[in-house]
């Protein structure tokens, strides 16, 4: 491949190139080049093959020169034509009938069914041809065959077109024929198959398609001048990529986001909270503080981290700040660094939250993905189409790769295609001009071919070895390149509306939801989270809170949380059920007519109770010791319509029933409805 290979300072030599001028021969212009880089004036000999006046054979003579300087005609002398006459001969090359097999690929040769009622081809349709085998063909009336898709098929293509202009040029004529078997022409079992198999037996005259030329194929077959280069190459589809459900936490590397929740979080909590503890006005109590409710100001380790985390993600909640000067500066620091992080965060962000157009891009067939399949996870799902030039490459040079790839090999090229673009493989492999033929007509413009094509040749016109219509196509092929037929050929056949000016996804669309997946999972982990911290909380309630409290005389508890110390005095209990007593008062009119009625029965009783303790003094009997509470708070106790709701719990208690029995209801309706409370 060094043939190939680009000169770095080519462009600077063909620069100076065109424009230097060397003094040549005496009586010779000077040796000048065109823009195009070509002599400006040339001299060319013309020889003629005559036979040899010493000797039986032939030789080339000069007869003549020609001098593109010079601007007299053509000096030139007699010529010896075929045959030894003077004369160039007359007429015509006589007609002949050639037989030409075919394999269907486009944009080289394409099908389409005839006209039904005319069995002919419409005029942008081709040539008519033939795609049944030589045995099915007795015995068929060929009119209604020609109307038959089975037997007769429209051709058309590049290569059709270049039949006709052979036609045209040799005045011969053909039947087209498709190969029975459907294959290209490899070595199978010791025996060729496919096109091969039919020039080899001389089946047909000459294989016209898109058949690779190899040194195989030559070596039992005449090829042409190649018409089309080529080479392998590999097809892949894009596709939309699916931001990843943690691509928020992508603007930052992993050591950046423990440095940041280990180290920067924790670092600014246990300060400013160190700070505030450590303050005059701070947790330290040397100068008393009190809030708007008169309690005294608390600052506990919690309420800091609520304080860092608020700050940080900018949240407009409410928060309890410090008192100190020291502690307050450094939040204010706090909220420096908060500010420089959301901003780098924010706009790492809307890049990562952006669609990207992703496909395998593989440096070629020796990418190790493809050549060495396994020893990559996960594996690459790659094919071709069996028993092609392709893949008898692939299985002489790279043994792993062609035992790997069998499983995904497809039938044709179509099915390779609409595998890749429907995501059942990630790439396929097949000749360079057909896969850029098949990007360009696509119309989502999603495929694209990568990578070097491996493996360069040619398309070639196949004859039968020693086929004397070698030279005569060959000469053809050359005048069709030299005049532009085959460059204006490959244009009409070979562009797209897709092209790769074309293929950049310019507009936006709108997000779908896989796209930001990402914030919900992180709301559903939140829910789990809180779920599980609820859990965790009745547990403490229940199980913890009793033995925490007989452990924590020095109040060390509400140093971490002020709610959990709370909890744990007598004082924060009775503190908080009688906020939530006071919270659940009824407000219903009946409800505080039943209210004052009961307390109406009460006072009653209460008064009842007295007299009957005077009547026992008075008698000489010392009545018991015994606490009687009051009316308001045993109505306090009740939380709304607590004893609307529970008829029996004063026919329980008659006015005859003993004191004892009222003060010991009433103590133990207090302590449970505490400990419902609490």
């Amino acid at each position: 491949d060094e043939g190939r290979g680009r000169w770095d300072n080519g462009e600077v030599f063909f620069k100076y190139l065109r424009n230097v001028s060397l003094e040549g021969e005496p009586n010779r212009p000077n040796i000048e080049f065109t823009a195009d880089g070509d002599l400006k004036w040339a001299e060319l000999k013309i020889m003629n093959l005559r036979p040899s006046v010493n000797s039986k054979g032939l030789v080339w003579e000069e007869i003549g020169m020609w001098k593109s300087w010079q601007q007299q005609k053509l000096d030139i002398r007699d010529i010896a034509w075929p045959g030894n006459s003077h004369t160039p001969p007359q007429g015509v090359p006589e007609k002949f009938h050639l037989k030409i097999t075919f394999l269907e690929e486009a944009p080289y040769i394409n099908l389409s069914p005839a006209d039904p009622v005319s069995g002919k081809c419409l005029m942008d349709r081709g040539v008519l041809c033939r795609v049944a085998a030589d045995h099915e063909m007795t015995d068929i009336d060929m009119g209604q065959a020609h109307k038959n898709g089975s037997f007769y098929q429209c051709c058309s293509g590049f290569c059709i077109d270049l039949l006709e202009k052979f036609a045209e040029e040799l005045g011969f004529t053909y039947e087209l024929v498709r190969v029975e078997d459907g294959k290209w022409g490899t070595l199978e079992n010791g025996k060729w198959n496919g096109l091969i198999h039919e020039l080899v037996n001389r089946k047909t005259d000459m294989v016209l398609t898109s058949l690779m030329i190899n040194a195989e194929r030559e070596a039992v077959a005449d090829f042409s001048e190649p018409f089309m280069e080529t080479g392998i190459a590999i097809v892949v589809a894009k596709r939309t990529g699916i931001i990843s459900p943690t691509a928020f936490l992508e603007p930052f590397d992993t050591a950046s986001w423990m440095l940041v929740g280990i180290f920067a979080i924790q670092a600014a909590t246990f300060m400013i909270f160190l700070f505030e503890w450590l303050s005059p006005s701070g947790y330290d109590m040397k100068t008393v503080l009190q809030n708007a409710n008169n309690t005294p100001y608390r600052f506990s380790l919690f309420r800091t981290y609520w304080l860092v985390w608020a700050v940080l993600f900018q949240a407009a909640v409410h928060v309890d700040s410090p008192r100190g000067f020291t502690s307050r500066f450094m939040t204010n620091v706090w909220a420096m660094f908060a500010v420089v992080f959301l901003a780098i965060y924010t706009a790492n962000l809307a890049a990562f939250m952006i669609t990207r157009e992703e496909f395998h891009e593989f440096t070629g067939l020796d990418d190790t993905r493809l050549s060495h399949p396994f020893s990559h996870k996960p594996t690459i799902k790659f094919g071709t189409i069996p028993w092609s030039h392709t893949d008898s490459t692939i299985s002489k040079y790279f043994k792993e790769m062609h035992y790997y790839m069998k499983q995904y090999n497809k039938t044709s090229v179509a099915d390779g295609v609409a595998a890749v673009l429907n995501g059942q493989m990630d790439a396929f492999i097949y000749d360079g001009t057909v896969l850029d033929y098949l990007v360009q007509q696509d119309e989502d413009c999603r495929l694209l071919t990568v990578g070097q094509w491996y493996a360069m040749t040619g398309y070639g016109l196949a004859f039968s070895r020693n086929s004397k219509y070698v030279q005569m196509f060959n000469k053809r092929l050359l005048e069709f390149r030299a005049n532009g037929d085959l460059e204006r050929l490959r244009r009409y056949w070979m562009t797209g509306t897709c092209r790769p000016g074309k293929q950049e996804h310019k507009s936006s669309d709108p997000l779908a939801l896989e796209q930001f997946l990402s914030a919900f999972l992180l709301l559903m982990a939140g829910i789990l989270l809180a779920a599980l911290l609820l859990l965790l909380e009745h547990l403490y309630f229940k199980y913890f809170r009793k033995r925490l409290a007989k452990k924590d005389r020095g109040g060390c508890c509400a140093l971490i949380s002020l709610s959990m110390g709370k909890s744990l005095t007598f004082r924060g209990a009775v503190y908080e059920a009688t906020e939530i007593i006071r919270r659940h008062r009824c407000s219903d009119p009946i409800c505080d007519t039943h209210l004052w009625k009961v307390k109406h029965e009460l006072d009653m009783t209460r008064l009842r109770n007295t007299q009957l303790e005077k009547a026992l003094d008075a008698h000489g009997i010392k009545p018991p010791q015994i606490k009687m509470a009051s009316t308001n708070d045993i109505i306090g106790a009740g939380r709304r319509e607590q004893f609307a709701n529970r008829p029996g719990v004063l026919g329980n208690l008659s006015i005859g029933g003993s004191a004892q029995d009222l003060y010991r209801w009433t103590y133990k309706t207090e302590i449970a409805e505490m400990e419902t409370v609490l």
